[in-house]
């Protein structure tokens, strides 16, 4: 796949398994994008959960991407970032309205985006072929 197709296909398939560190110790949770583009891999949680600290204390992240129907697997690696846009938080809370609640009630949304991560596909028939990467 070329960077065109491997954003399609996060976008189409937008659950991931987001890894990051805590402790020295790998943790892996299911997360949904918000979308991905040229300008990055955009995703959002909440300052107050676990992932949001270790995001703080270390933003090395891999999401591990999956069509199961397909059988392919992309997984994208790189340094994320928190992004300081009103106008982009309050438009993500305008298609997310249950979100707003929890805003209200006290929690800070932190959007995060993946910029120029290096993404790997995995399908069966590559399986032991050496891994290539293309740059996003």
């Amino acid at each position: 796949m070329d960077k065109k197709e491997i954003l399609e296909f996060l976008n189409t398939n937008r659950t991931s398994h987001l890894a990051t560190m805590e402790d020295g110790a790998p943790r892996v949770r299911a997360i949904g994008i918000v979308k991905a583009d040229e300008d990055g891999i955009l995703f959002q949680t909440w300052r107050s959960k676990d992932v949001g600290k270790q995001l703080e204390q270390n933003p090395d992240v891999e999401f591990c991407f999956n069509n199961y129907e397909q059988r392919v697997q992309l997984r994208v690696r790189g340094k994320v970032e928190p992004v300081e846009d009103t106008a982009m938080k309050e438009k993500f809370l305008e298609q997310r309205p249950n979100f707003q609640k929890l805003v209200d009630e006290g929690q800070e949304l932190v959007l995060y985006s993946l910029k120029n991560g290096l993404a790997h596909v995995w399908t069966f028939q590559k399986n032991f072929e050496p891994k290539t990467f293309v740059s996003l």
